[in-house]
C-alpha cells in the first residue's frame, strides 16, 4: 500500500514540478528586462537538462573512475591495479573475446539481414505485413527476448522448439547453451533477431528517399537489378549503413541482458558488462567493477562520437 501510495505521489509530483518551474521561470523572465529577459530565457529551460545530465551522468562517471583506483579495502589506493588485474585475468580477456565475437557478429549480420530484407520488399504490396513481423521484436525487452529464446533453445524437445525440429529431422537433442563456441553465436542469434528490425526500418526510409527518376534512368541504360543495387543504392545508402553500424556496435559493446538472462556468463559466455555486474554484485569487489566500466565506457566513446560527427555532417549537407 506505502508502494502505490509512493507511486501515485511521484506520478502527480513530477509534472506538477515541471508545470511550477516553468511558470516560475517566465515570471521570473517576464520581470526582466526584454533583452535580458529573452537572452537568459532558453538557458533556464535548458536547466534541468543540465542538472539531470550533471546528477546522473557526470557525477556517477567521475565517482566511477575515482573508485576504479581504489580496492575492495575501503580507502586503499592500488592505481592502475584494478585495470592491470583486467588485462591479465583470463575471465576478462575471454570476456573480452566474446565481446569481440558481439561486435563482429552482431553488427555483421544485423546490418545485413536489414539491408537485404528492406530492398527485397521495397516497393511491394505486402510490404508492410513483412515490415511488422520484423520489427515486432524490438518491442519486447532484452530480458523478455532471453527468457523467450531460453525456451525455444531447451535441451527437451516437448519444450525447446529448435531441438523439437532437429529430433523431427532424426537428430539427437543438442544443448545449444553449453556447448561453446555454438552458445555464444546461439545467444548473438537472440540479439540479431531484436535488432534486424531496427536496420530495416532505417534503411527502408533510407531507401525511400533515393531517387526513382535515377533507378530507372540506370534501367533504362541496360543496367541490371544488381549493378543498380551495387552502382546506386549501396552508395547513397553508405551514411545511413555507417550510422546504423555504428549503434549495433554500442549494443554489441554493452551487451548483458541476454547473457545474463540465458547464461549469466556460464559455459564460456561472458561478457564484460555482465563480468563487470559479477565483480560488483557476486565478488564484492567494486574496484575491479568500476575499472571494467570504465573500460567499456573507453571502447563506447569513440564510437559515440564518430556517431555524432556523422550526423553533423549530414545535416550540414542538409
Amino acid at each position: 500500500m506505502d508502494r502505490l501510495i509512493s507511486s501515485v505521489l511521484v506520478v502527480l509530483a513530477v509534472p506538477a514540478v515541471l508545470v511550477g518551474y516553468v511558470l516560475t521561470i517566465e515570471a521570473f523572465a517576464g520581470r526582466l528586462p526584454r533583452s535580458v529577459g529573452d537572452r537568459i530565457r532558453p538557458w533556464l529551460w535548458l536547466l534541468p537538462a543540465f542538472a539531470f545530465v550533471l546528477v546522473f551522468l557526470i557525477y556517477p562517471m567521475i565517482a566511477t573512475i575515482l573508485r576504479s583506483l581504489y580496492g575492495s579495502a575501503e580507502g586503499k589506493f592500488v592505481g592502475a591495479e584494478n585495470y592491470v588485474h583486467f588485462f591479465t585475468s583470463s575471465q576478462t580477456l575471454a570476456a573480452l573475446g566474446n565481446n569481440i565475437l558481439w561486435l563482429v557478429f552482431l553488427t555483421g549480420l544485423t546490418v545485413g539481414i536489414g539491408l537485404i530484407v528492406a530492398v527485397l520488399v521495397d516497393r511491394v504490396r505486402y510490404e508492410s505485413v513483412v515490415k511488422t513481423v520484423i520489427f515486432l521484436p524490438m518491442a519486447i525487452s532484452f530480458v523478455a527476448a532471453g527468457v523467450i529464446w531460453r525456451f525455444m533453445y531447451e535441451l527437451n524437445p516437448s519444450v525447446g522448439t529448435l531441438n523439437a525440429v532437429v529430433v523431427a529431422l532424426g537428430g539427437q537433442p543438442v544443448p545449444w547453451l553449453i556447448n561453446a563456441p555454438l552458445n555464444t553465436f546461439m545467444l548473438i542469434v537472440v540479439g540479431v533477431w531484436m535488432q534486424a528490425g531496427f536496420a530495416m526500418v532505417i534503411l527502408s526510409a533510407g531507401l525511400k528517399g533515393i531517387s526513382t527518376e535515377l533507378l530507372e534512368a540506370a534501367r533504362v541504360d541496360g543496367a541490371n537489378e544488381r549493378q543498380v543495387f551495387r552502382s546506386i543504392m549501396l552508395p547513397l545508402l553508405m551514411p545511413t549503413i555507417a550510422v546504423i553500424t555504428t549503434t549495433i556496435v554500442i549494443i554489441a559493446l554493452k551487451t548483458f541482458d541476454i547473457v545474463y538472462t540465458m547464461t549469466n556468463g556460464n559455459f564460456d559466455t561472458e561478457v564484460i558488462a555482465n563480468r563487470m555486474y559479477k565483480e560488483l554484485f557476486n565478488y564484492g569487489q567494486p574496484g575491479q567493477a568500476s575499472a571494467t566500466a570504465v573500460i567499456l565506457l573507453v571502447a563506447v566513446v569513440p564510437v559515440m562520437l564518430f556517431n555524432i560527427r556523422r550526423f553533423q555532417q549530414q545535416e550540414a549537407i542538409r
